[in-house]
Protein backbone atom coordinates (compact mmCIF):
# COMPACT_ATOMS: atom_id res chain seq x y z
CA UNK A 1 0.00 0.00 0.00
CA UNK A 2 1.31 3.12 -0.77
CA UNK A 3 1.85 5.18 2.25
CA UNK A 4 2.53 8.50 1.13
CA UNK A 5 -1.41 9.15 1.06
CA UNK A 6 -3.79 9.60 4.14
CA UNK A 7 -6.26 7.04 3.02
CA UNK A 8 -9.93 6.61 3.46
CA UNK A 9 -10.90 3.16 2.97
CA UNK A 10 -14.41 2.50 1.65
CA UNK A 11 -16.63 -0.46 1.53
CA UNK A 12 -17.19 -2.13 -1.88
CA UNK A 13 -21.03 -1.94 -1.65
CA UNK A 14 -23.97 -2.66 -4.37
CA UNK A 15 -24.12 0.98 -4.87
CA UNK A 16 -20.45 1.52 -5.93
CA UNK A 17 -20.98 -0.79 -8.68
CA UNK A 18 -22.44 -0.93 -12.24
CA UNK A 19 -23.06 -3.36 -14.56
CA UNK A 20 -23.51 -6.80 -11.88
CA UNK A 21 -27.06 -8.19 -11.27
CA UNK A 22 -25.65 -9.79 -8.10
CA UNK A 23 -23.26 -9.33 -5.74
CA UNK A 24 -21.88 -12.28 -3.35
CA UNK A 25 -19.94 -11.47 0.28
CA UNK A 26 -17.01 -14.10 0.16
CA UNK A 27 -13.98 -14.80 2.78
CA UNK A 28 -11.72 -11.84 1.13
CA UNK A 29 -14.78 -9.12 0.30
CA UNK A 30 -17.15 -9.04 -2.60
CA UNK A 31 -17.79 -10.86 -5.94
CA UNK A 32 -19.63 -8.86 -8.13
CA UNK A 33 -22.26 -11.47 -10.41
CA UNK A 34 -23.50 -11.37 -14.01
CA UNK A 35 -26.59 -13.74 -13.13
CA UNK A 36 -28.78 -13.51 -10.24
CA UNK A 37 -28.37 -16.12 -7.75
CA UNK A 38 -31.77 -17.76 -9.05
CA UNK A 39 -29.87 -18.50 -12.49
CA UNK A 40 -26.88 -19.68 -11.26
CA UNK A 41 -28.57 -22.31 -8.95
CA UNK A 42 -29.88 -23.44 -11.90
CA UNK A 43 -26.69 -23.74 -13.49
CA UNK A 44 -24.47 -27.09 -13.43
CA UNK A 45 -22.05 -25.58 -16.41
CA UNK A 46 -18.46 -25.05 -14.83
CA UNK A 47 -18.08 -23.08 -18.50
CA UNK A 48 -20.72 -20.79 -17.52
CA UNK A 49 -20.17 -20.33 -13.90
CA UNK A 50 -16.75 -19.04 -14.67
CA UNK A 51 -17.93 -17.12 -17.51
CA UNK A 52 -20.65 -14.79 -15.35
CA UNK A 53 -18.43 -14.12 -12.07
CA UNK A 54 -15.56 -12.38 -14.52
CA UNK A 55 -16.84 -9.08 -14.42
CA UNK A 56 -17.45 -8.45 -18.31
CA UNK A 57 -18.83 -4.56 -18.39
CA UNK A 58 -18.60 -4.66 -14.24
CA UNK A 59 -17.18 -1.24 -13.05
CA UNK A 60 -17.15 0.41 -9.46
CA UNK A 61 -18.58 4.15 -9.87
CA UNK A 62 -18.03 6.72 -7.79
CA UNK A 63 -17.59 10.38 -7.57
CA UNK A 64 -14.81 12.30 -5.62
CA UNK A 65 -11.96 14.76 -5.43
CA UNK A 66 -9.29 11.90 -4.69
CA UNK A 67 -6.35 12.32 -6.61
CA UNK A 68 -5.26 8.61 -6.01
CA UNK A 69 -7.10 5.57 -5.98
CA UNK A 70 -5.85 2.04 -4.58
CA UNK A 71 -8.06 -1.20 -4.98
CA UNK A 72 -7.19 -4.54 -2.95
CA UNK A 73 -8.46 -7.92 -5.26
CA UNK A 74 -8.55 -11.60 -5.06
CA UNK A 75 -8.07 -12.46 -8.90
CA UNK A 76 -8.74 -15.83 -10.38
CA UNK A 77 -6.48 -15.89 -13.94
CA UNK A 78 -6.77 -18.77 -16.14
CA UNK A 79 -3.50 -20.83 -17.40
CA UNK A 80 -3.60 -23.25 -20.43
CA UNK A 81 -0.79 -26.13 -20.69
CA UNK A 82 1.14 -26.03 -23.70
CA UNK A 83 -0.30 -22.48 -24.41
CA UNK A 84 1.93 -19.20 -24.38
CA UNK A 85 1.23 -17.26 -21.16
CA UNK A 86 -2.07 -15.53 -20.83
CA UNK A 87 -1.44 -11.45 -20.13
CA UNK A 88 -3.07 -10.33 -16.78
CA UNK A 89 -6.33 -8.57 -16.30
CA UNK A 90 -6.35 -5.08 -17.05
CA UNK A 91 -8.16 -2.46 -14.87
CA UNK A 92 -9.11 0.62 -17.11
CA UNK A 93 -9.72 4.12 -14.88
CA UNK A 94 -11.98 5.98 -16.55
CA UNK A 95 -12.49 9.92 -15.40
CA UNK A 96 -15.27 11.96 -16.71
CA UNK A 97 -15.86 9.94 -19.34
CA UNK A 98 -12.57 9.58 -20.72
CA UNK A 99 -9.79 6.49 -20.09
CA UNK A 100 -7.39 8.32 -17.60
CA UNK A 101 -4.97 5.09 -16.82
CA UNK A 102 -4.54 1.22 -16.92
CA UNK A 103 -3.17 -1.20 -14.35
CA UNK A 104 -3.20 -4.96 -13.02
CA UNK A 105 -2.86 -7.05 -10.19
CA UNK A 106 -0.29 -9.95 -10.97
CA UNK A 107 -1.45 -11.76 -7.91
CA UNK A 108 -3.88 -14.67 -7.32
CA UNK A 109 -5.31 -17.72 -7.91
CA UNK A 110 -4.80 -19.43 -10.85
CA UNK A 111 -6.33 -22.00 -12.92
CA UNK A 112 -4.44 -24.75 -14.49
CA UNK A 113 -6.45 -25.95 -17.95
CA UNK A 114 -5.28 -29.02 -19.42
CA UNK A 115 -7.36 -29.10 -22.68
CA UNK A 116 -5.25 -32.25 -24.31
CA UNK A 117 -6.67 -34.17 -20.70
CA UNK A 118 -9.99 -32.35 -19.65
CA UNK A 119 -8.49 -31.05 -16.73
CA UNK A 120 -8.25 -28.50 -14.18
CA UNK A 121 -6.16 -27.53 -11.33
CA UNK A 122 -6.84 -24.81 -8.92
CA UNK A 123 -3.65 -23.10 -7.20
CA UNK A 124 -4.14 -20.46 -4.29
CA UNK A 125 -2.62 -17.44 -4.46
CA UNK A 126 -2.85 -13.82 -2.45
CA UNK A 127 -4.62 -10.86 -2.89
CA UNK A 128 -3.29 -7.70 -4.76
CA UNK A 129 -3.25 -4.32 -5.66
CA UNK A 130 -3.77 -2.23 -8.60
CA UNK A 131 -3.24 1.94 -7.99
CA UNK A 132 -3.94 5.11 -9.93
CA UNK A 133 -2.40 8.42 -9.24
CA UNK A 134 -1.92 11.82 -10.13
CA UNK A 135 -6.15 12.35 -11.11
CA UNK A 136 -7.25 15.46 -11.63
CA UNK A 137 -8.52 17.83 -8.62
CA UNK A 138 -11.57 18.66 -8.14
CA UNK A 139 -15.13 16.60 -8.43
CA UNK A 140 -14.90 14.01 -10.81
CA UNK A 141 -16.63 11.06 -11.89
CA UNK A 142 -14.75 8.06 -11.37
CA UNK A 143 -14.81 4.18 -12.82
CA UNK A 144 -12.98 1.72 -12.11
CA UNK A 145 -13.63 -0.81 -15.31
CA UNK A 146 -12.47 -3.88 -13.89
CA UNK A 147 -10.62 -7.03 -15.93
CA UNK A 148 -13.33 -9.01 -18.05
CA UNK A 149 -11.13 -11.99 -18.46
CA UNK A 150 -10.87 -12.48 -14.43
CA UNK A 151 -13.21 -13.54 -11.70
CA UNK A 152 -12.50 -10.66 -9.22
CA UNK A 153 -13.08 -10.09 -5.81
CA UNK A 154 -13.17 -7.01 -4.66
CA UNK A 155 -11.72 -6.50 -1.35
CA UNK A 156 -10.89 -2.88 -0.17
CA UNK A 157 -10.82 0.52 -2.08
CA UNK A 158 -8.98 3.66 -1.06
CA UNK A 159 -8.74 7.19 -1.83
CA UNK A 160 -7.15 10.06 -0.39
CA UNK A 161 -10.58 12.33 -0.39
CA UNK A 162 -13.90 10.88 0.59
CA UNK A 163 -16.05 8.77 -2.26
CA UNK A 164 -19.51 8.83 -2.96
CA UNK A 165 -22.08 6.53 -5.13
CA UNK A 166 -21.76 8.15 -9.09
CA UNK A 167 -24.97 10.00 -9.85
CA UNK A 168 -27.55 8.39 -11.44
CA UNK A 169 -26.03 9.21 -15.27
CA UNK A 170 -30.02 9.89 -16.72
CA UNK A 171 -28.99 7.12 -20.16
CA UNK A 172 -30.58 4.93 -21.79
CA UNK A 173 -29.83 1.62 -20.24
CA UNK A 174 -28.73 -1.06 -23.02
CA UNK A 175 -28.81 -5.03 -21.87
CA UNK A 176 -26.60 -6.91 -24.37
CA UNK A 177 -26.76 -10.90 -24.23
CA UNK A 178 -24.03 -13.03 -26.60
CA UNK A 179 -21.13 -15.45 -26.78
CA UNK A 180 -16.83 -15.20 -25.97
CA UNK A 181 -17.16 -12.40 -28.63
CA UNK A 182 -19.61 -10.04 -26.32
CA UNK A 183 -17.92 -11.19 -23.37
CA UNK A 184 -14.72 -9.60 -24.89
CA UNK A 185 -12.75 -13.05 -25.56
CA UNK A 186 -9.12 -11.26 -26.89
CA UNK A 187 -10.17 -7.60 -26.10
CA UNK A 188 -6.74 -5.89 -25.04
CA UNK A 189 -8.69 -4.20 -22.03
CA UNK A 190 -12.54 -3.64 -20.25
CA UNK A 191 -13.57 -0.68 -22.26
CA UNK A 192 -12.19 -2.37 -25.38
CA UNK A 193 -14.37 -5.02 -25.34
CA UNK A 194 -16.46 -4.68 -28.31
CA UNK A 195 -20.30 -3.79 -26.31
CA UNK A 196 -18.44 -1.38 -24.26
CA UNK A 197 -16.93 0.42 -26.97
CA UNK A 198 -20.74 1.19 -28.65
CA UNK A 199 -22.14 1.71 -25.45
CA UNK A 200 -19.57 4.74 -25.21
CA UNK A 201 -20.04 5.91 -28.66
CA UNK A 202 -24.17 5.28 -28.49
CA UNK A 203 -23.64 7.30 -24.78
CA UNK A 204 -25.82 4.23 -23.04
CA UNK A 205 -25.30 2.32 -19.95
CA UNK A 206 -24.12 -0.98 -20.69
CA UNK A 207 -25.11 -4.12 -18.84
CA UNK A 208 -23.01 -6.84 -20.85
CA UNK A 209 -24.46 -10.45 -20.09
CA UNK A 210 -21.84 -11.48 -22.86
CA UNK A 211 -21.30 -15.43 -21.25
CA UNK A 212 -17.76 -17.04 -22.65
CA UNK A 213 -19.38 -20.25 -24.50
CA UNK A 214 -22.51 -19.93 -23.24
CA UNK A 215 -24.67 -17.93 -25.16
CA UNK A 216 -27.20 -21.32 -25.65
CA UNK A 217 -30.56 -20.12 -25.39
CA UNK A 218 -30.99 -21.09 -21.86
CA UNK A 219 -34.31 -20.28 -20.62
CA UNK A 220 -32.60 -18.68 -16.89
CA UNK A 221 -30.60 -16.53 -19.09
CA UNK A 222 -33.39 -15.34 -21.07
CA UNK A 223 -36.06 -14.83 -17.31
CA UNK A 224 -32.29 -12.59 -16.56
CA UNK A 225 -32.73 -10.50 -19.78
CA UNK A 226 -37.02 -10.51 -18.42
CA UNK A 227 -35.93 -9.51 -15.24
CA UNK A 228 -33.52 -6.92 -15.76
CA UNK A 229 -34.11 -3.25 -15.86
CA UNK A 230 -33.18 -2.12 -19.59
CA UNK A 231 -34.39 0.32 -21.96
CA UNK A 232 -32.84 -1.61 -25.45
CA UNK A 233 -31.94 -4.76 -25.43
CA UNK A 234 -29.69 -6.92 -27.96
CA UNK A 235 -29.30 -11.04 -28.15
CA UNK A 236 -26.62 -12.42 -30.04
CA UNK A 237 -27.41 -15.91 -30.84
CA UNK A 238 -25.42 -18.60 -32.30
CA UNK A 239 -21.99 -19.46 -32.78
CA UNK A 240 -21.88 -21.26 -29.41
CA UNK A 241 -24.34 -23.50 -30.53
CA UNK A 242 -22.38 -24.53 -33.13
CA UNK A 243 -19.26 -24.56 -31.25
CA UNK A 244 -20.91 -27.15 -28.66
CA UNK A 245 -23.29 -28.94 -31.28
CA UNK A 246 -25.83 -28.32 -29.06
CA UNK A 247 -29.09 -28.81 -31.17
CA UNK A 248 -30.51 -29.72 -34.23
CA UNK A 249 -32.61 -27.62 -36.20
CA UNK A 250 -35.83 -28.84 -35.12
CA UNK A 251 -35.20 -27.92 -31.98
CA UNK A 252 -33.37 -24.41 -32.66
CA UNK A 253 -36.09 -22.51 -33.75
CA UNK A 254 -38.74 -23.07 -30.96
CA UNK A 255 -36.09 -22.76 -28.73
CA UNK A 256 -35.45 -19.06 -30.30
CA UNK A 257 -38.80 -18.20 -30.32
CA UNK A 258 -39.00 -19.17 -26.66
CA UNK A 259 -36.35 -16.90 -25.17
CA UNK A 260 -37.96 -14.40 -27.26
CA UNK A 261 -41.44 -14.66 -26.02
CA UNK A 262 -39.52 -14.58 -22.42
CA UNK A 263 -37.70 -11.52 -23.01
CA UNK A 264 -41.21 -10.39 -24.34
CA UNK A 265 -43.02 -10.92 -21.08
CA UNK A 266 -40.54 -8.20 -19.20
CA UNK A 267 -39.90 -5.71 -21.87
CA UNK A 268 -43.12 -6.04 -24.17
CA UNK A 269 -42.12 -2.93 -26.35
CA UNK A 270 -38.55 -1.99 -25.71
CA UNK A 271 -36.58 -1.70 -28.76
CA UNK A 272 -35.06 -5.80 -29.40
CA UNK A 273 -32.20 -6.44 -31.68
CA UNK A 274 -31.66 -9.96 -33.11
CA UNK A 275 -28.09 -10.14 -33.60
CA UNK A 276 -27.00 -13.34 -36.13
CA UNK A 277 -22.84 -14.57 -35.86
CA UNK A 278 -20.59 -12.79 -37.26
CA UNK A 279 -18.21 -14.28 -40.10
CA UNK A 280 -16.80 -17.64 -38.93
CA UNK A 281 -15.15 -19.47 -41.91
CA UNK A 282 -14.67 -22.40 -39.83
CA UNK A 283 -18.05 -22.89 -38.95
CA UNK A 284 -19.79 -21.21 -41.81
CA UNK A 285 -20.82 -24.66 -43.95
CA UNK A 286 -19.42 -27.08 -41.65
CA UNK A 287 -21.00 -28.17 -38.21
CA UNK A 288 -19.88 -28.24 -34.52
CA UNK A 289 -18.24 -29.31 -32.57
CA UNK A 290 -15.27 -27.38 -32.28
CA UNK A 291 -12.03 -28.14 -30.67
CA UNK A 292 -8.79 -26.85 -29.86
CA UNK A 293 -5.78 -27.88 -32.64
CA UNK A 294 -3.85 -29.75 -30.17
CA UNK A 295 -1.15 -29.79 -33.23
CA UNK A 296 -1.21 -26.15 -33.12
CA UNK A 297 -0.73 -26.08 -29.22
CA UNK A 298 2.33 -27.59 -29.34
CA UNK A 299 4.02 -25.36 -31.48
CA UNK A 300 2.85 -22.85 -28.96
CA UNK A 301 -0.39 -21.46 -30.73
CA UNK A 302 -3.95 -21.44 -29.55
CA UNK A 303 -6.58 -22.67 -32.44
CA UNK A 304 -9.88 -24.02 -33.35
CA UNK A 305 -10.99 -26.51 -35.47
CA UNK A 306 -14.33 -27.50 -36.74
CA UNK A 307 -15.08 -31.38 -36.12
CA UNK A 308 -18.11 -31.60 -38.23
CA UNK A 309 -19.22 -32.75 -41.78
CA UNK A 310 -20.89 -30.16 -43.71
CA UNK A 311 -22.69 -33.52 -45.61
CA UNK A 312 -24.51 -33.74 -41.77
CA UNK A 313 -26.70 -30.58 -42.76
CA UNK A 314 -29.02 -32.50 -44.47
CA UNK A 315 -29.44 -34.37 -40.87
CA UNK A 316 -30.46 -30.68 -38.85
CA UNK A 317 -27.14 -30.18 -37.70
CA UNK A 318 -26.68 -26.31 -37.27
CA UNK A 319 -24.00 -24.35 -39.36
CA UNK A 320 -23.41 -20.39 -39.40
CA UNK A 321 -25.48 -20.08 -42.41
CA UNK A 322 -28.20 -22.13 -41.18
CA UNK A 323 -28.46 -20.40 -38.12
CA UNK A 324 -28.61 -16.79 -39.98
CA UNK A 325 -31.49 -18.21 -42.54
CA UNK A 326 -33.63 -19.33 -39.36
CA UNK A 327 -33.01 -16.13 -37.24
CA UNK A 328 -33.88 -14.30 -39.96
CA UNK A 329 -36.69 -15.42 -40.97
CA UNK A 330 -37.93 -15.71 -37.03
CA UNK A 331 -37.61 -12.25 -36.95
CA UNK A 332 -39.20 -11.20 -40.20
CA UNK A 333 -42.36 -13.59 -38.85
CA UNK A 334 -42.55 -12.08 -35.44
CA UNK A 335 -41.71 -8.75 -36.62
CA UNK A 336 -45.14 -9.03 -38.56
CA UNK A 337 -46.82 -8.61 -35.02
CA UNK A 338 -43.81 -6.62 -32.81
CA UNK A 339 -42.61 -3.54 -34.84
CA UNK A 340 -40.20 -2.71 -31.76
CA UNK A 341 -37.96 -6.52 -33.32
CA UNK A 342 -35.51 -5.79 -35.72
CA UNK A 343 -32.53 -8.40 -37.14
CA UNK A 344 -28.63 -7.43 -37.54
CA UNK A 345 -27.18 -10.08 -39.55
CA UNK A 346 -23.47 -10.32 -38.19
CA UNK A 347 -21.62 -10.26 -41.33
CA UNK A 348 -22.02 -6.37 -41.56
CA UNK A 349 -19.90 -5.94 -38.23
CA UNK A 350 -17.44 -8.95 -39.52
CA UNK A 351 -17.80 -10.17 -42.97
CA UNK A 352 -15.30 -11.51 -45.74
CA UNK A 353 -13.47 -7.97 -46.45
CA UNK A 354 -12.73 -7.94 -42.86
CA UNK A 355 -12.10 -11.70 -42.16
CA UNK A 356 -9.32 -10.91 -45.51
CA UNK A 357 -7.60 -7.89 -43.73
CA UNK A 358 -8.18 -8.92 -40.07
CA UNK A 359 -8.29 -12.81 -39.67
CA UNK A 360 -9.40 -14.06 -36.35
CA UNK A 361 -6.10 -15.27 -34.87
CA UNK A 362 -7.38 -18.58 -33.31
CA UNK A 363 -9.82 -18.99 -36.28
CA UNK A 364 -12.88 -18.10 -33.64
CA UNK A 365 -12.23 -14.88 -31.72
CA UNK A 366 -11.36 -11.28 -32.97
CA UNK A 367 -8.35 -9.36 -31.56
CA UNK A 368 -8.46 -5.72 -30.28
CA UNK A 369 -8.74 -4.13 -33.58
CA UNK A 370 -11.78 -6.33 -34.24
CA UNK A 371 -12.74 -5.62 -31.49
CA UNK A 372 -12.82 -1.95 -32.29
CA UNK A 373 -14.44 -2.76 -35.51
CA UNK A 374 -17.22 -4.45 -34.52
CA UNK A 375 -18.33 -1.51 -31.56
CA UNK A 376 -17.77 1.19 -34.13
CA UNK A 377 -20.23 -0.69 -36.81
CA UNK A 378 -22.78 -1.82 -33.95
CA UNK A 379 -22.73 2.13 -32.95
CA UNK A 380 -23.20 2.86 -36.40
CA UNK A 381 -25.84 0.65 -37.45
CA UNK A 382 -28.03 0.55 -34.16
CA UNK A 383 -27.59 4.14 -32.40
CA UNK A 384 -27.67 6.10 -35.16
CA UNK A 385 -30.69 7.77 -36.80
CA UNK A 386 -31.71 5.15 -38.77
CA UNK A 387 -30.70 2.23 -36.37
CA UNK A 388 -33.21 -0.08 -34.46
CA UNK A 389 -31.66 1.91 -30.99
CA UNK A 390 -32.22 5.31 -32.26
CA UNK A 391 -33.14 8.28 -29.65
CA UNK A 392 -32.31 11.00 -27.19
CA UNK A 393 -29.93 9.90 -24.54
CA UNK A 394 -32.28 10.14 -21.73
CA UNK A 395 -34.43 7.09 -21.00
CA UNK A 396 -37.68 6.49 -22.34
Amino acid sequence: MDTEHDWITTPVTADLLRGALDVERTEHGVLPHRLPARARAQNADGQLAMAESQPSGVRLAFRTRATAVELDTLPTKRSYVGAPPRPHGVYDLVVDGRLAGQGSVTDGNVIVVDMAAGTAEHRPGRPGTVRFTGLPGGDKDVEIWLPHNETTELITLRTDAPVEPAREPGRRVWLHHGSSISHGSDAASPTGVWPALAASLGGVELINLGLAGSALLDPFTARTLRDTPADLISVKIGINLVNLDLMRLRAFGPAVHGFLDTVREGHPTAPLLVVSPILCPIHEDTPGPCAPDFSALSTGRLRFVAMGDPAERAGGKLTLGVIRDELSRIVKQRAADDPNLHYLDGRELYGETDSAELPLPDDLHPDAATHRRIGERFARLAFTAEGPFAGTTGKR
